[in-house]
């Protein structure tokens, strides 16, 4: 190991997940998701491993942000397609979420992602928006799409949400 390199290090924190998740049951999705852009709940752990957040939320609408940092880096020097992906099923999932009753939840049956841009620390802060493209009884599907402050369309993922109904 070279004498020049320097090492870098991050450290993070989070709260327990089990207090997060048993508050799902206690609020619609959109009351939850709204709760956590408040403040008054916190994020879930991946938020704090990732360094992103929620900007917002509305029925059948959320919002991430990341500011792409080089902890995010895979070995060719940008963002890993895996940040992308957490990001966009976030999104879907969380826009699912956003139209659930309290006591209603749901998981990701598929993610289908596309890279169209690359992402790095000169990237500047991206915003990541799901929507509800269609909800059933038993199924719903999202799109998610991540954009630059230009508004350039880096990457874009739907994915199909099956709800877990009581």
């Amino acid at each position: 190991m070279s004498t020049d390199v320097v090492v870098r290090e991050r450290s993070y924190r989070w709260e327990d997940p089990r207090a997060l998740a048993a508050q799902v049951p206690q609020r619609t999705g959109l009351e939850f998701l709204r709760a956590m852009v408040d403040g008054e709940l916190p994020p879930p752990p991946i938020m704090a491993t990732i360094g992103a957040g929620v900007e917002s939320a509305d029925e059948g609408r959320v919002v991430f942000v990341l500011e792409p940092a080089e902890y995010h880096y895979n070995p060719i020097g940008s963002v890993h397609g895996g940040v992308f992906a957490t990001l966009l099923d976030s999104a879907c999932g969380c826009a699912v979420q956003s139209t659930l009753p309290a006591g209603v939840g749901y998981t990701s049956l598929d993610l289908s992602v596309r890279f169209l841009r690359p992402m790095s620390t000169d990237t500047g802060l991206v915003r990541c928006e799901g929507i509800i493209v269609s909800s059933g009884r038993r199924t719903a599907l999202a799109r998610a799409s991540i954009t630059d402050a230009a508004g350039r369309l880096l990457g874009e993922a739907t994915s199909s949400c099956l709800i877990l109904r009581p």
